[in-house]
């Protein structure tokens, strides 16, 4: 799954490049690129709302940050600034509900949950996953549930074996959990004596796929969700490669502090899951399969 601390050993072979948000994506969004809750009527629960610090009610609008160029979870709309996605569906959902409206804004990765940290977004929203490290730092409310998937040019020509990549070149983003994923792929090829694995990272998930597409690397991984919407934007020329695994949850994530905050979104979360938006979003993004009914804080 995205989203995990970039470190990588130092025999790790590594290219990595940094590019602008959000351009030279491959058709990133596609036909999908339309918002689900645009046709959803989501009601303010004034219950629930009255459960959303007074800090916060007062200034009526979330300030979210998210890395758009993740799609079709959060990316950038035809007008280049507007992030859009199933996680701005779900999210401007559970803000409805709060009696909140949301700003969202498109940074880097690796910046945002700092920028939660220092209180420049009172939210971030951006295929998190949630693990122990995570959490000692923030609040991370359950949403979702995604895996692993690898990815190969149309009829593998190089015939890829996530297994014995050895002396492959292989894309990944960077800050995902697939970084430390090829880490551990590596040390089996160089204890084994085989050349290394050279993963060439970037910046965004749309350059990673680009640089599938257009030859660059051998394969690619990246979270299920991310990884076969590419394959189904591209069918031509991309396939999928093996199981997804090694699924996990997805996080909304807030200020370590701001408990009450994240126990409102589980509540909003549920509600929303109870009169049909949650599923609604996810079918319309065609995410049925990482649907979860249990959105616990810090699980």
């Amino acid at each position: 799954m995205r989203r995990a601390p970039f470190a990588l050993a130092a025999a790790f072979a590594l290219t990595t490049t940094l590019a602008a948000c959000g351009s030279d994506s491959l058709d990133e969004a596609g036909d999908s690129a339309s918002s689900a809750t645009e046709s959803l009527k989501v009601e303010a629960d004034e219950a629930l709302a009255d459960k959303v610090p007074a800090e916060i009610k007062e200034k009526g609008t979330l300030q979210v940050g998210s890395d758009a160029s993740y799609a079709p979870n959060e990316f950038l709309g035809d007008d280049g600034k507007t992030v859009e996605g199933m996680d701005v569906d779900l999210f401007d959902a559970v803000a409805d509900k709060l009696g909140l409206k949301t700003e969202w804004s498109n940074a880097s990765f690796d910046s945002l949950l700092a920028g939660v940290g220092s209180g420049k977004y009172d939210v971030s929203v951006s295929s998190f996953t949630i693990n122990d490290e995570r959490k000692k730092e923030v609040n991370m409310i359950a949403y979702f549930n995604a895996g692993t998937q690898w990815v190969t040019a149309k009829g593998n020509p190089k015939n890829v074996n996530p297994d014995d990549a050895c002396g492959l070149s292989i894309g990944v983003q960077k800050g995902t959990v697939q970084i430390d994923d090829l880490e551990a792929r590596n040390k089996e090829c160089t204890d084994a004596g085989k050349d290394p694995i050279k993963a060439v990272v970037e910046q965004e998930q749309s350059k990673v796929t680009v640089s599938l597409a257009s030859g660059k690397v051998d394969a690619m991984l990246a979270d299920s969700p991310i990884a076969l919407y590419a394959v189904k934007q591209q069918p031509d020329a991309l396939e999928p490669l093996g199981e997804i695994y090694d699924s996990a949850p997805y996080g909304i994530v807030v200020p370590k502090d701001q408990t009450e905050l994240a126990d409102a979104i589980a509540e909003a979360l549920k509600a929303i899951k109870e009169d049909g938006t949650y599923d609604t979003v996810l079918k319309n993004w065609g995410n049925e399969s990482g649907a979860i009914d249990d959105f616990a804080v810090n699980p």
